[in-house]
């Protein structure tokens, strides 16, 4: 299984320069899972610079995977995560999802850099 970060998400739908790195686990959307912070930050970020509609368009490939769910026992986890390796909240609730699902977190964020279980490539 996989989780593509957000900043991920966005590199591949701008095609920048790692669009390449995220190519393989976004699209093998069988073993693709998705945090809702991740429809959250994309949709954020892609309607800021594009518009509503885009931003829609972009949530919609999103939600072609597994949507992972933000529930307590999810947010608890990613508490205890952002305490150990000093993480932002969306950050541990990312990585949070993908130890419990036993995913390989893919990012350019280097937050993440040197953790268990990450695909990191540099931004």
């Amino acid at each position: 299984m996989n989780i593509v970060d957000s900043c991920g998400w966005l590199e591949y739908l701008a095609d920048g320069n790692n669009a390449e790195f995220f190519a393989p686990p976004l699209q093998n959307v069988e073993q693709l899972l998705v945090p809702t912070i991740c429809i959250y930050e994309v949709f954020k970020v892609v309607e800021r610079q594009r518009g509503e509609d885009a931003a829609l368009q972009a949530v919609a490939l999103l939600r072609q995977a597994r949507e992972i769910v933000l529930t307590s026992e999810l947010a608890l986890y990613a508490a205890k995560l952002s305490n150990e390796y000093h993480l932002p909240m969306a950050d541990a609730v990312i990585y949070a999802a993908a130890r419990r699902h036993r995913a390989v977190l893919w990012t350019q964020d280097n937050h993440f850099a040197q953790l268990d279980d990450v695909q990191y490539i540099e931004k």
